[in-house]
């Protein structure tokens, strides 16, 4: 077989799977959605990396000793349709990396980290994001039943809150936070996030 190293070697109209991905050892940053592959952004800029450290602090110290595990990239993440049972990875067409994810189910993670929805996603949008990039995840991600999704905004000093609605099987937006608003997870309402203090600097 021959080994992956150049993004050059991939057909880019063609369709892959996790086990395939696994396979490739490129030096690109790559996410496959529904089989295509998709380049991500370039390396986080200091604004965005400012939030995700500070975003990792307030997890770490919340979830520490709690059954849930908070994880940031690089952290692939298997995602499908949520009525499915767990995927071997040769059936797995989409892997993502959030910057940020909660996993409850302590079943769902391996060595290769998450097999399924997490609980919760934080997005961070970079300038490189896409608007087709953003909307592609917040409808994959409702499609594999993450239950909350957070779209944080690092210019505006904004952060989108969505939750899932199990009858409908769509996002609802539950708020907008700004200023100097405290945010909080639906499924964490005790988990306080002072939003000033979350962009500071940034």
């Amino acid at each position: 077989m021959t080994k992956i190293t150049q993004l050059s070697q991939l057909d880019l109209t063609a369709s892959y799977s996790y086990a395939d991905y696994l396979t490739w050892q490129l030096n690109e940053a790559v996410e496959l959605i529904k089989g295509k592959i998709q380049l991500m952004s370039p390396a986080p800029n200091v604004k965005h990396q400012g939030i995700s450290w500070r975003f990792n602090g307030l997890l770490f110290n919340y979830f520490n000793n709690k059954v849930c595990n908070a994880f940031s990239a690089p952290f692939d993440v298997r995602l499908y349709d949520r009525s499915k049972s767990l995927l071997a990875n040769k059936e797995v067409t989409t892997v993502v990396q959030p910057d940020i994810c909660v996993i409850c189910d302590s079943s769902k993670l391996d060595e290769q980290g998450c097999n399924g929805a997490p609980d919760w996603i934080i997005e961070i949008l970079s300038k490189g994001n896409s608007k087709k990039e953003v909307k592609t995840k917040h409808m994959l991600y409702a499609e594999s039943g993450v239950k909350e999704y957070w779209l944080v905004f690092p210019y505006e000093e904004v952060i989108n809150q969505f939750v899932l609605n199990d009858d409908t099987g769509q996002y609802q937006l539950t708020n907008s936070y700004a200023g100097d608003d405290m945010a909080a997870p639906y499924l964490f309402p005790d988990l306080e996030i002072d939003l000033a203090a979350l962009f500071k600097d940034s």
